[in-house]
């Protein structure tokens, strides 16, 4: 998946500057026919977006960091298998091109479309595209903590 990745900050008067504009390069591939490439995640909230860490390149598993978020955009090609998974975290989800079923371990089937928007709240799920064209999801991960 070819992305081209902006990343602002400020040169040494202060004033606004872009401090990267390249390709994103940190994808991984957990399952056959899903891209993630890994666009931004933080450590902390509040973030002190002021240092120099391109944090784009972290190497992360599925969850964000805890205490911290994670920001990617997923592909998914047409005819993926169904791949159940969760994370204990809020998830905003964005289908940025294409559409995709979000199927739930409890037997419901969610169909979104590019321009829908999701909140996915620490549920199972697999995304399953049964289209004839990839999906481009944008989705930001928030660390969560369920109360039990």
């Amino acid at each position: 998946m070819k992305l081209r990745r902006i990343v602002t900050g400020h040169d040494s008067l202060g004033k606004a500057a872009v401090w990267r504009d390249a390709a994103a390069t940190n994808q991984s591939s957990r399952v056959e026919k899903i891209i993630s490439t890994l666009i931004w995640t933080t450590d902390e909230t509040p973030f002190d977006y002021t240092r120099d860490e391109d944090m784009g390149e972290r190497k992360l598993g599925i969850a964000p960091p805890p205490g911290g978020t994670r920001f990617s955009l997923i592909e998914i090609q047409p005819g993926n298998a169904a791949y159940m998974h969760r994370t204990d975290s809020l998830d905003y989800v964005i289908c940025v091109a294409g559409e995709i079923d979000m199927e739930l371990d409890g037997g419901s089937t969610v169909k979104m479309a590019a321009g829908d928007v999701m909140v996915q709240r620490g549920t199972n799920h697999a995304w399953v595209n049964r289209s004839n064209s990839p999906c481009r999801l944008a989705v930001v991960l928030v660390d969560g903590k369920p109360k039990r």
